[in-house]
């Protein structure tokens, strides 16, 4: 079963780099919206499991935190694990996002390497 990985992330360069860590992964086809607002839409659109989010915090008229919120809320992606990444110094943010369910965190600059091991156990659980 072929289970969808999305990256929601504004900057062009951050979204290619994670997108080429993921894309060999099996059975996983990996989107990108740029803005909360375009991923929404792309997951009302998605007929594919969807087997992780991967959010940037500071997005486009609507944050990552913003983002996770509203999947906690919908039946469907109440329990689709949520990365965040952010560039963001406040060391209070992991455990902000914590608190609102997020998967895991990651300080950028980050290492891709990390964020497909953690999107590879998240997807086997």
């Amino acid at each position: 079963m072929t289970r969808m990985v999305l990256i929601v992330e504004d900057s062009e360069t951050c979204a290619v780099t994670l997108q080429i860590a993921l894309e060999s992964l099996p059975d996983v086809e990996v989107h990108v919206a740029s803005s909360a607002r375009a991923a929404l839409s792309l997951l009302n659109r998605c007929a594919h499991q969807v087997g992780v989010v991967i959010t940037d915090l500071q997005l486009p008229g609507m944050s990552g935190l913003d983002l996770l919120a509203d999947l906690r809320k919908r039946e469907r992606f109440a329990r689709t694990p949520v990365l965040i990444i952010s560039g963001d110094s406040n060391p209070r943010l992991p455990q902000i996002a914590q608190a609102a369910g997020a998967a895991a965190f990651f300080i950028k600059p980050y290492s891709p390497a990390e964020v497909r091991k953690t999107v590879e156990r998240l997807l086997t659980c």
